[in-house]
């Protein structure tokens, strides 16, 4: 059975949207500050340049095939069945650590430290019920959290606006290319959901149209976001103030002398980290859905509802995993990983975009190639542990589909 095509323009900005004002907004501006000081915008910009080029790969990707997995879906068809299998497994196991992390973080924001771990839980369970009422359901609750976000940050910059002074750009850690770089990286992973409108192509109506807008839209939307919290940030609390911070978007408004708002951002920053979390249900489930659909998952994940239209097995599986990794596990080092399987996803949809034929391309074949170096070099300013835990997650799950082929070819239960 077939996804229904049921989301326009409108919701499908929202949801790319959605992915990209997630938790990192509100949190990724310390460690930028850290690592590149005032360097921080020219991280901001590079990261941007980067996204750009991945988005675009994307979008042409996307016209040509308008169904559900994204670079699974695009790496198998047009590279071959391990590259869409890589670019699968690592946005799998990613961003499945992704949403226990995002969980964790809603309910550090909105709920008391003794009660934190069973608050995500419960959030994972309400918005696996949410996607499972349809997707349509999904993008009016995304709607929602993403109102509730852009106030909030609206909120911010006004009151870095009333207090911020020009002059506190300078000062903080030394700026260095290496910095800037780190940066990047930095801006990149937390604002790198534009492809979760891909990965819901199967449900865009008039895809070929709808989804390259809907991720240009999106994505120049967060950057002009990022970029106005980013001068709020710097030209309030200065880049030192920055990158020693735990809250820097509460200590914005703090210094603005607005401290009865800094209850209100903590609000901004749960509503936003649900809000990645719905888009995330979303994304996997699709890519779930793709993957079992070619045997590359179990094919009961492959199913259907009926009514609903979604892959809701998928979509349980996915929050029983969540759940029990909230509640079980520390994640202080998922993600780390998490950023290698991003950036494996997005060099798969790159190379996928490089090698399309001509007529199907809508920009130059130097973006993709653009993208593929900048996804390379993202992948240089990783913590060396987190390189090794992304690749040994990457190998595993290809011997694994190796042991399955083999067992298939021999006749044998794969």
């Amino acid at each position: 059975m077939q996804l229904r095509r049921a989301l326009g323009l409108r919701d499908a900005v929202v949801i790319g949207l959605g992915s990209m004002l997630g938790a990192g907004v509100f949190a990724v501006f310390a460690p930028a500050a850290a690592a590149a000081g005032t360097g921080l915008l020219v991280g901001l910009a590079l990261a941007a340049v980067v996204a750009y080029a991945n988005a675009t790969s994307t979008a042409q990707l996307a016209a040509q095939l308008p169904t559900s997995g994204g670079a699974y879906a695009y790496g198998r068809t047009v590279l071959g069945p391990w590259w869409g299998y890589a670019a699968g497994w690592s946005f799998l196991v990613g961003k499945t650590a992704s949403c226990a992390a995002m969980a964790l973080t809603a309910a550090t924001y909105l709920v008391p430290e003794p009660w934190q771990r069973p608050a995500a839980a419960a959030a994972v369970v309400v918005l696996v019920l949410v996607a499972d009422r349809g997707v349509t359901r999904t993008a009016l609750v995304a709607s929602a959290l993403l109102l509730v976000v852009l106030v909030v940050l609206g909120l911010v910059v006004s009151a870095g606006a009333s207090a911020g002074a020009p002059g506190r750009l300078t000062g903080g850690p030394p700026t260095s290319v290496r910095g800037v770089l780190e940066s990047a990286g930095l801006l990149f992973f937390a604002f790198a959901g534009y492809a979760r409108v891909a990965t819901l192509g199967e449900e865009v109506r008039e895809p070929a149209r709808v989804i390259p807008r809907a991720i240009q839209l999106a994505l120049g939307g967060a950057v002009l976001v990022y970029l106005a919290v980013g001068l709020a940030v710097l030209t309030t609390i200065g880049p030192a103030g920055a990158a020693a911070s735990a809250s820097p978007l509460a200590d914005v408004v703090d210094a603005a002398g607005w401290s009865w708002a800094v209850p209100v951002v903590g609000v901004g920053a749960g509503a936003a980290s649900l809000g990645a979390l719905l888009a995330l249900v979303a994304g996997i489930g699709r890519t779930s859905l793709a993957m079992a659909r070619a045997g590359d998952l179990p094919r009961g994940l492959a199913r259907v509802d009926p009514a609903a239209h979604v892959p809701a097995r998928a979509q349980r599986v996915l929050g029983l995993v969540v759940v029990t990794l909230v509640l079980t596990t520390d994640l202080t080092g998922a993600i780390g990983f998490s950023s290698f399987g991003v950036l494996t996803y997005y060099l798969v949809a790159n190379l996928a975009a490089w090698r399309q034929e001509p007529e199907q391309r809508r920009r130059p074949r130097w973006l993709p190639a653009l993208g593929v170096a900048g996804c390379a070099v993202l992948a240089l300013t990783l913590p060396p542990s987190a390189v090794v835990a992304g690749a040994a997650v990457l190998l595993v799950g290809l011997l694994g589909r190796l042991v399955v082929v083999r067992r298939r070819a021999a006749g044998g239960p794969a």
